[in-house]
């Protein structure tokens, strides 16, 4: 057996001991979205959040679990709808990538702003002095105007 197979094998037993040691009430306080909060099982179970949605032994685990919770009322019922939407494919949303680096710029310009901001702040402070030399040095007259 490998080590990633033992590790899969560890990741799931590490989970299942902590299902059996939670109650209702307690998974009552993790719904998130009428489903079991991920990150909330993946802190409590002390697993990575990937192993979740990546681990083939605890996929369906979680699920039997969640399907369990519905039976007894912790969880709410799927509706058809929440059943037919789980089947379709998700739509690749092309604009996502986009919107991201936006974002991201946007983030930077808006940093790059403030620093000038700053200096020109600076800037105006060095310029008031040099305002006031200027004014006195053409006050005595060594200045042409």
């Amino acid at each position: 057996m490998g080590s990633a197979e033992q590790a899969k094998i560890d990741t799931f037993n590490k989970f299942m001991s902590w299902v059996v040691t939670q109650d209702d009430a307690f998974f009552s306080q993790i719904v998130f979205r009428g489903k079991l909060n991920r990150t909330e099982i993946a802190l409590g179970a002390d697993i990575g959040k990937s192993a979740l949605t990546q681990n083939d032994l605890i996929i369906p685990a979680l699920e039997t679990l969640e399907n369990g919770l519905r039976k007894r009322g912790v969880l709410p019922k799927k509706t058809e709808e929440r059943i037919e939407k789980e089947k379709q494919p998700k739509e690749f949303d092309q604009s996502a990538i986009g919107n991201a680096l936006n974002k991201r710029e946007l983030l930077k310009l808006e940093k790059e702003n403030i620093e000038l901001k700053a200096a020109i702040r600076e800037l105006n402070i060095k310029l008031e002095k040099y305002k006031e030399l200027g004014e006195v040095i053409s006050e005595l007259g060594m200045m042409r105007r």
